[in-house]
């Protein structure tokens, strides 16, 4: 029974696990990298950063990086799963 329905269940929990954690957590959603400046503001006021960068893009151009990133990993991972399991398809007669 399962096997008819498999594809549907698989895309039914990824939704799931999409989704439901949005449900439970509240507030924003920040980086790393604030949390680390509020928290070396918080240990040592006078720290001054020893180095700068050299190209600062705007806020949604370093989301936009991160999914991008995101979306070229899932799509190798999705090749080379999609590559073997066509490779093991091939074998059996």
């Amino acid at each position: 029974m399962f096997k008819r329905y498999r594809n549907t269940l698989i895309i039914l929990a990824v939704i799931l696990l999409a989704v439901l954690p949005l449900a439970f957590v509240k507030g924003e959603f920040g980086g790393a990298d604030g949390e680390a400046e509020e928290l070396i503001a918080v240990v040592d006021p006078t720290y001054k950063p020893w180095f700068s960068s050299l190209l600062s893009p705007p806020g949604e151009t370093e989301s936009m990086l991160f999914a991008l990133q995101a979306a070229l990993g899932a799509g190798f991972i999705g090749y080379v799963i999609g590559l073997f399991r066509g490779k093991a398809t091939r074998k059996q007669p």
